[in-house]
């Protein structure tokens, strides 16, 4: 039986979450989802208020085909290149969608009505391609509520703080350790300084930090399965949420301190914490448990399709559920690393695999459309 208190959890679980400070942003995109009006209605129904896009959405998307006809036969008239054809087809997508989230944008004052389009997944390690990639994206897409994807490799960091430097708002993506969060929050005050030293105003900069989530559980649970002791089935289902809570409280440290106060003051805005990767992957969890025990203020969730479906089903948003675990964050995490699990090696494996998983997407989607154009009697080379 359903108590009073779980009902009321329950009913307008998305309508909660968005009262509790946290922004709901689809993870996914594709050109029928526009043209069939889905999205608006998305926007409209389900409190959505922003878009994210990845290489394998893309893949997903453009691969089938399905709606991208006439664009493809127009490119292969052209006699356009494969790289130029996914780069005009990705581009209008993302301007299509910014146009329709635009009304949350001028409504939120630039906070939400995003839509986040990547650089090319093949340079997530060169640093002067990134930041040269990032500037001609924001150009191509040319609507103010886009964000520019870069992902927290080592060479991605020095690339978020000049393209933030440049005025142009990022979404880092592949995020899985607190210690690169940490290195991405420093790069995204770097690059407010030196927009301000430019002369630039600082309240139309925005960024969100996205920190993985399932994927953490996916590996670390796996180890823990290996093991097999109780102990360690125990902590099943733990490490990720452990890890986000963490980051989170790096969150407030780091926009609490000195250096924040200053670009505060000239009305910058915080770089928000997003929960990437809030699909769960184990069916034997709740398939709302990285919306439900991840709410907190100021913070993004942004979900796929089924995920947002199900919390608007039976989510049960409480309120907090963030701020008060951090001491029993700190032990689950020291409870894994005490079982030989090494955080370290975990979260570099991940990140190594989420660049490795792009790329591959990406040239999934190159061969799609390469296919394509040539069968409509263009040589794609």
């Amino acid at each position: 039986m359903i108590t009073v208190t779980e009902a009321t959890a329950t009913a307008g679980a998305l309508k909660r979450l968005s009262d509790e400070g946290v922004s709901i942003w689809l993870d996914d995109l594709s050109r029928k989802r526009i043209e069939s009006g889905n999205l608006a209605e998305l926007v409209g129904t389900k409190h959505v208020v922003g878009v994210t896009t990845n290489p394998s959405i893309f893949q997903a998307a453009i691969g089938s085909g399905a709606g991208y006809e006439d664009q493809l036969t127009d490119l292969a008239t052209r006699g356009v290149t494969v790289d130029e054809a996914v780069r005009m087809m990705t581009t209008a997508d993302v301007r299509a969608a910014a146009d329709v989230l635009r009304p949350v944008y001028d409504a939120t004052g630039g906070r939400d009505g995003r839509v986040s389009i990547e650089v090319d997944p093949r340079l997530a390690h060169d640093t002067r391609a990134t930041i040269a990639e990032a500037k001609q994206l924001a150009w191509l897409v040319d609507r103010p509520n886009v964000m520019i994807k870069i992902p927290a490799t080592t060479a991605g960091l020095p690339a978020i703080t000049e393209v933030i430097g440049l005025g142009i708002s990022v979404n880092v993506t592949l995020i899985f350790s607190l210690e690169r969060y940490r290195e991405v929050m420093d790069a995204y005050l770097a690059g407010l300084e030196k927009a301000a030293k430019k002369g630039l105003d600082l309240s139309t900069i925005h960024s969100v930090a996205s920190f993985f989530v399932s994927r953490v559980d996916a590996e670390i649970d796996k180890r823990l399965t290996v093991l097999g002791t109780d102990a360690a089935l125990a902590l099943k289902g733990r490490a990720a949420l452990a890890n986000a809570r963490l980051a989170y409280e790096a969150y407030e440290t780091v926009f609490s301190g000195d250096r924040w106060t200053a670009l505060g003051g000239a009305r910058a805005n915080k770089q928000r914490p997003l929960w990437a990767s809030t699909g769960v992957k184990d069916p034997a969890y709740k398939d709302t448990l990285y919306v439900d025990d991840l709410v907190a203020p100021g913070t993004v969730n942004t979900m796929p399709e089924a995920t947002l479906n199900a919390t608007a089903d039976h989510g049960r948003i409480t309120g907090d559920t963030v701020t008060g675990g951090y001491a029993q964050a700190r032990a689950d995490l020291a409870a894994v690393e005490a079982l030989g699990i090494s955080y370290d090696e975990v979260v570099q494996q991940l990140e190594d695999e989420g660049v490795a998983k792009f790329e591959a997407a990406w040239q999934d989607l190159l061969d799609a459309v390469t296919k394509s154009l040539n069968s409509k009697g263009v040589d794609a080379e």
